[in-house]
């Protein structure tokens, strides 16, 4: 952020889910540094309103069209524009007052409307992992082509954004993604097999939407950070370690060619990240909650069980075989996590779901950008049929 007197203009796709709802929060307490100008919905209409009429953005978009009558009868006379629609949330990113879009969509929803951000011009504060997931490639190319910065926003992609500045003619000898373990860690895969949705909604440490609680839940969640981080950070997959930590304290850690490891603490509150990306590359004060070592006098680490918890080695699998591996991974995850909460297949199920979907959908080395979002259809609908 610039030393002038104008403020950072901010767009959030998906402002009313858990990442949107706290960027806000960090906008109110940041509002002589940030202002909103563009705030997004999927259906949440009565939210998005809400927050429109606080925050007073320039423009609102809700997903489903129609929606737009219910929220344009409340804002136009307000003056804020709205729209309607996924074409209108790719045309809004482009807005001449948007200096950085914060990507908070849930699943593969966020890949277009990212690109024709970066391809905009704007920076990009990346919430939404399976953006990179998907087309991690495509993305990485178009933002160093455009000399866009994308800021990661997840805690364990921040914290190796953080351990990295200043370390630019320093090579990554590896990093380390921490993992809670979810509230199953130390359960065996017949154990698994019992768990209901509502257990499995119920994370330890971190307050999220569903679907990525899901994902914390079967370590999902940490198999596609693996995968995006391949790809923010120029890696290799044997690069990458992941290691479970349940106090969520070490956010991440970096090991350089010298063998020193860097680390990022803090208490597990996705606003620090959040306002990290945002305000970069300024620390920006605030009233959080503080770490102290006291409070936490044993941090313990220990190696996640791949046996247990496949999906995460389905991952490591995927992001090694490259091409459109990782899109029908992410694309069948999003179906089997959506019928896991409709009670239409068990946990373990959902595994079972993503096995079958990698094997029935043609391998492609190289696929472009329309071949990605056809294998990510095509995954879903086998994933869908899949009788688990």
């Amino acid at each position: 952020m610039n030393d002038s007197d104008t403020t950072r203009g901010i767009a959030i796709l998906g402002s009313t889910g858990s990442i949107g709802t706290q960027a806000l929060e960090v906008i109110r307490e940041q509002k002589d540094r940030l202002h909103v100008e563009v705030l997004s919905a999927h259906r949440n209409a009565a939210l998005l309103i809400a927050q429109a009429l606080e925050f007073r953005p320039n423009a609102v978009v809700i997903g489903q069209r129609e929606l737009f009558q219910e929220v344009n009868a409340t804002l136009f006379d307000e003056g804020i524009k709205v729209y309607a629609g996924p074409e209108a949330l790719e045309q809004v990113v482009e807005m001449e007052g948007v200096d950085m879009v914060l990507t908070a969509l849930v699943g593969a929803a966020g890949l277009r409307p990212t690109l024709r951000a970066i391809r905009a011009g704007k920076d990009i504060a990346l919430a939404n992992k399976e953006t990179l997931v998907v087309a991690g490639e495509l993305v990485m190319a178009a933002a160093l082509q455009a000399g866009v910065d994308i800021h990661p926003v997840d805690s364990e992609h921040s914290a190796i954004y953080q351990c990295l500045a200043g370390e630019v003619l320093n090579p990554i000898e590896k990093i380390i993604l921490t993992a809670s373990g979810g509230p199953f860690r130390g359960m065996n895969r017949s154990g698994l097999e019992a768990v209901t949705k509502a257990q499995a909604l119920k994370h330890p440490n971190w307050d999220m939407g569903a679907k990525i609680t899901i994902d914390s839940a079967s370590m999902m969640n940490k198999g596609l950070e693996v995968i995006e981080a391949k790809w923010l950070f120029d890696l290799r997959m044997d690069q990458i370690d992941v290691v479970v930590h349940p106090q969520s304290i070490v956010h991440s850690c970096v090991q350089f060619q010298d063998g020193s490891i860097k680390a990022q603490l803090g208490l597990p509150d996705m606003k620090l990240p959040i306002q990290y990306a945002l305000g970069y590359p300024h620390r920006l004060p605030n009233a959080f909650d503080r770490f102290s070592f006291m409070d936490y006098p044993k941090l313990t680490f220990e190696e996640p069980d791949l046996e247990a918890f496949r999906n995460l080695q389905l991952a490591f699998d995927a992001g090694n075989k490259g091409g459109n591996a990782a899109a029908v991974l992410n694309a069948a995850n999003e179906v089997a996590v959506a019928r896991f909460l409709a009670d239409e297949v068990s946990f373990t199920g959902m595994t079972d779901v993503l096995e079958h979907a990698l094997a029935a959908v043609a391998w492609q080395q190289k696929p472009d950008l329309e071949a990605l979002i056809a294998s990510d259809s095509e995954a879903r609908a086998v994933a869908q049929e899949f009788k688990a």
